[in-house]
């Protein structure tokens, strides 16, 4: 029997170029001129801490709020809300409307991680996009940022690598670069990400000296004239 070796020199010529199909889309920013949106956010998120216990999640070891902080987050809630609308609509194709046609609708809530704490892997069923807003990353240096831990990262929809007969193996991409099957994202004070519901996703375990505060969005999209 022949081995793969012997056939190398009898390989035909080919012109092959990779692409890239089946993207993912996902918006990352950083949000401008809101530090005093996001100010009046933590006050709205520390006073509700002090009265409300919480629901349990996808949290581990921190507190997460109800999911009606649009009725108690006030106009600063409602601002943010609208611009993760606004970039979920550009991000959106409905084949049988537009997204006028839509009503859109969001959920929000709040998180507060405390050393130790994660969240771990975990989807937003029954929603077309997911959000999350960074207003304190819990430490103050760049020192800090580095020890702190607490990464936001998505998982490869298409399967787990790990689950893979040869778990070494990577696929590389358009770019020609490996594609790994979770990939970490570095989040800042005042970033946004948008990114599909239905993308599981998680945070490491968050190690810092201070609260790292949050607040997660579902957003939905429903047909106006439904129903009448």
């Amino acid at each position: 029997m022949k081995t793969n070796s012997s056939t190398e020199n009898h390989a035909l010529r080919v012109k092959a170029q990779p692409i890239g199909i089946f993207e993912t889309p996902i918006a990352y920013g950083e949000l401008k001129d809101a530090d005093e949106v996001m100010k009046e956010l933590e006050v709205a998120i520390r006073k509700r801490k002090t009265t409300s216990t919480g629901l349990s999640r996808s949290n581990i070891g921190g507190w997460h709020s109800d999911t009606d902080m649009l009725d108690w987050g006030g106009q600063p809630a409602q601002k943010l809300a609208q611009t993760a609308i606004n970039i979920a609509k550009r991000m959106s194709h409905f084949q049988d409307s537009s997204v006028a046609d839509r009503e859109w609708l969001v959920r929000m809530w709040a998180n507060v991680t405390p050393a130790g704490g994660l969240n771990h892997l975990h989807s937003h069923p029954g929603n077309l996009w997911a959000a999350v807003l960074y207003i304190d990353m819990g430490y103050e240096t760049e020192q800090e940022s580095r020890n702190a831990g607490g990464s936001f990262y998505l998982e490869d929809p298409r399967f787990p690598m790990t689950a893979m007969r040869d778990t070494a193996f990577r696929m590389r991409g358009a770019d020609g670069e490996p594609q790994q099957y979770q990939t970490e994202i570095q989040l800042q004070r005042g970033n946004l990400i948008v990114f599909p519901a239905w993308l599981r996703h998680g945070v490491r375990l968050y190690t810092g000296n201070r609260e790292r505060i949050s607040v997660a969005m579902n957003i939905d999209a429903v047909r106006k004239d439904v129903g009448r």
